[in-house]
């Protein structure tokens, strides 16, 4: 189903390791190097179980820039399931 958003991902990894991240797991959207954590700190995830990243997070952003829902991991594994994911942004955009 066509939903109109954009779908992007950010990493404290560097440049060549965002790129080589997105070549692996053939991701069909963009992911970002954010490798001094400007951007996590930005949005409140950076080093929040103590490993100097940022934790995995999903943010749903209006394009006036809004965040109308959001998920941060207790856990390097806790992470929303794409379900999940789809089913706040089909919330968001009727």
């Amino acid at each position: 189903m066509e939903r109109g958003v954009s779908l992007a991902a950010i990493s404290t990894d560097d440049l060549e390791d965002a790129r080589n991240m997105a070549e692996l797991s053939g991701a069909g959207f963009p992911i970002l190097s954010d490798e001094d954590g400007a951007v996590a700190r930005d949005y409140g995830v950076y080093n929040l179980l103590n490993d100097g990243v940022a934790a995995p997070s999903a943010f749903i952003i209006t394009p006036d820039r809004r965040i109308v829902w959001r998920f941060v991991g207790e856990s390097i594994s806790d992470r929303p399931a794409v379900e999940e994911i789809l089913a706040q942004v089909d919330e968001v955009v009727r």
